[in-house]
């Protein structure tokens, strides 16, 4: 993609992530992974911010709504100062390995010169549930037919939707 014009302020502190889940029928679930790439044009975004997690629908019916992370940290490690560029990727995976992929540009900002994260520009819709997603050697519940290793995917979506919080530049 080309260069962005278009960049949001984001706190050096870290800061909210905003999505609208893309969504088709027959998938009651999504997995997320949310990266970060360092520059004006990340080499790559190779930068977890948070744990893989999975969101749950009410149903097969499209997702209605969006959801919202109020304090998405910089991944471990990062030093960044304001007036550095970076990318917020957000990946959303399906159950047979396909991937929607969608970026925000953003330039780090000192928290003040921010808008203030609040229940008008991040919430979470009622109807839409959360999970952990785990790797596990071994459960003790599991029958002994399941592999030693459980790997998690979910669904194809035709679209998604990302913004963080703060102001156009």
């Amino acid at each position: 993609m080309g260069l962005s014009t278009n960049r949001t302020n984001w706190p050096v502190t870290g800061g909210a992530v905003a999505i609208q889940p893309g969504w088709n029928q027959g998938h009651p679930t999504a997995f997320f992974y949310i990266n970060m790439g360092f520059g004006t044009v990340p080499p790559n975004m190779s930068f977890p911010m948070v744990p893989v997690f999975q969101i749950i629908g009410p149903g097969r019916d499209p997702y209605p709504g969006t959801f919202c992370l109020p304090q998405v940290p910089l991944p471990v490690n990062a030093s960044v100062k304001i007036g550095d560029n970076a990318t917020i990727q957000v990946i959303e995976v399906a159950i047979h390995g396909a991937a929607l992929f969608n970026c925000v540009d953003i330039t780090f900002a000192d928290p003040k010169d921010v808008a203030e994260v609040n229940s008008s520009n991040c919430f979470n819709s009622s109807n839409l549930g959360f999970s952990q997603v785990f790797t596990t050697s071994s459960l003790s519940a599991a029958p002994s037919s399941l592999s030693s290793s459980i790997n998690m995917f979910s669904v194809l979506l035709p679209t998604i939707l990302v913004w963080a919080l703060g102001t156009l530049t």
